[in-house]
């Protein structure tokens, strides 16, 4: 029975590390999902168009959606190592509200993305 305490014990570990990455991804999708918005804001503003504030919310929007979806699987995985029911109820509610963030984070995404297409072609 040894084993299965040391292999449980890599197995958190191994898992501890790899939420910690999903943590840092997160980060890093919004560092640079805010980076290249002010890049493409910046420049943006030497053109004047009606679409541009549109194109800065579907850029920076789907970076934050990546962002969600990093830190939704990295809760999941830290559920893995303590599955108590304390820890599932907190999963479930932070699930639910970062599934309900991204839901609607993604179709407002949908319309501007629509709205966008619908300016082009007013313009050609």
């Amino acid at each position: 029975m040894e084993w299965i305490e040391h292999l449980e014990m890599s197995l958190a570990a191994v898992v501890g590390l790899f939420k910690l990455v999903l943590e840092a991804t997160s980060v890093l999708c919004v560092l640079l999902g805010f980076a290249n918005t002010a890049r493409l804001a910046l420049s943006q503003t030497l053109r004047f168009q009606d679409s541009r504030f549109v194109l800065l919310r579907l850029r920076f929007g789907s970076w934050l959606a990546l962002a969600l979806e990093c830190q939704l699987a990295a809760d999941i995985l830290a559920t893995t190592i303590a599955p108590s029911f304390e820890a599932l109820g907190q999963l479930g509610a932070i699930a639910l509200i970062r599934t309900f963030l991204n839901y609607f984070l993604n179709q407002e995404l949908e319309t501007e993305a629509k709205l966008q297409a619908a300016m082009k072609e007013t313009k050609d």
